[in-house]
C-alpha cells in the first residue's frame, strides 16, 4: 500500500542559532491524521525542530534556516508566506499552560475574533462551545465561562489552551511536552484527548516520556545532537530499532 501524502515534509533542513548549527540535514515526512512523537535527550533539537514547523524560531534574533519545510507541498520559508495564516494552520501547545488572564470565554474567542471567523456573537458562542467540547472541557466550565482562566487547575488550563488553538481550525497541532507540568490524572486526560483529536488533525508531540510516546504515537523520531537518528513507525522503533544508539536510548542504557 502506498504511503499517504505527507502533510509536512522536511528536506535537508539545517537550522542555526547564530553560527551554531542546531539541526543538521533533517529529512522527515509527517503524515495526516497521525501522531508523530519526537524523542531524545535534552538539548538534542526536538523543540527547535518543532518550532521550525510554524516558524516560531523567527522571533529569535540571528537564527537561520537552510533547506525546506513543506506544508501541503508549499515551502513555509518562501518569501510570500503569510506568517499569521501559517500559525493559524500550524498551532502550538506549550510545555506550561499559558492562558490569557481573561475569562474562559475570551480565551477561546480570542483567535476567532482576531482572524475574523465569527461575524456575530452567536457564531462566537458556537465556536467557543464546540472548541471546549473538542478539548473535553465544556462540561467542566460551561457554568464558569466568565471566570478568570487562571482560576482553573493546571490540567484544565492546558485543555483550555488546546481549545483556544482548535477555535481557529488548524490543520496541524504541535505540542511541546504538553503534559510535563501535569499530574498523572491530568496527563491521562491529555493523552485521551490526543487520541481523539488525531482523527481530524495531524499532531506532532515532543516528549521526554518514552512510555507516553509508545502509548500515543503512530510514528516516532529519535533526535540526537541535532540529527534525526532514526524515524519509523512507533511499533518498529520500540520493538525492532534499526540503530544501536536507538536501542540504547529506548532501553535506558544511554541518554
Amino acid at each position: 500500500m502506498d504511503a499517504p501524502t505527507p502533510t509536512i515534509q522536511t528536506i535537508d533542513l539545517d537550522f542555526y542559532y547564530g553560527p551554531s548549527l542546531a539541526l543538521h540535514q533533517i529529512n522527515m515526512e509527517i503524515y495526516p491524521q497521525k501522531v508523530t512523537a519526537l524523542i531524545g535527550p535534552s538539548g538534542c533539537g526536538k523543540s527547535t525542530f518543532l518550532r521550525c514547523m510554524n516558524r516560531m524560531n523567527d522571533t529569535i534574533p540571528g537564527t537561520r534556516v537552510v533547506g525546506e519545510i513543506r506544508l501541503d507541498g508549499k515551502n513555509i520559508y518562501d518569501a510570500d508566506i503569510d506568517l499569521t495564516r501559517l500559525r493559524q494552520r500550524v498551532g502550538m501547545v506549550f510545555q506550561k499552560p499559558n492562558p490569557f488572564p481573561q475569562s474562559v470565554f475570551d480565551n477561546v474567542a480570542f483567535g476567532p475574533r482576531a482572524v475574523g471567523l465569527a461575524r456575530k456573537r452567536t457564531d462566537l458562542q458556537e465556536i467557543v462551545e464546540q472548541s471546549l467540547t473538542q478539548a473535553a472541557l465544556w462540561d467542566e466550565v460551561k457554568d464558569h465561562l466568565d471566570d478568570n482562566a487562571l482560576s482553573l487547575s493546571l490540567g484544565q488550563q492546558q485543555r483550555l489552551c488546546m481549545a483556544r488553538l482548535l477555535a481557529v481550525h488548524p490543520d496541524v497541532i504541535l505540542m511541546d511536552e504538553p503534559a510535563s507540568a501535569l499530574d498523572p490524572i491530568a496527563t491521562g486526560r491529555i493523552e485521551e484527548l490526543i487520541d481523539i483529536l488525531k482523527s481530524q488533525y495531524t499532531i506532532v508531540i515532543v516528549t521526554h516520556n518514552m512510555q507516553q510516546a509508545g502509548r500515543i504515537s503512530d510514528y516516532t523520531g529519535l533526535f540526537w545532537l541535532g540529527e534525526l537518528i532514526e524515524y519509523s513507525s512507533t511499533n518498529q522503533m520500540f520493538t525492532r530499532p534499526q540503530k544501536e544508539i536507538t536501542e540504547d536510548y529506548i532501553t535506558g542504557r544511554m541518554g
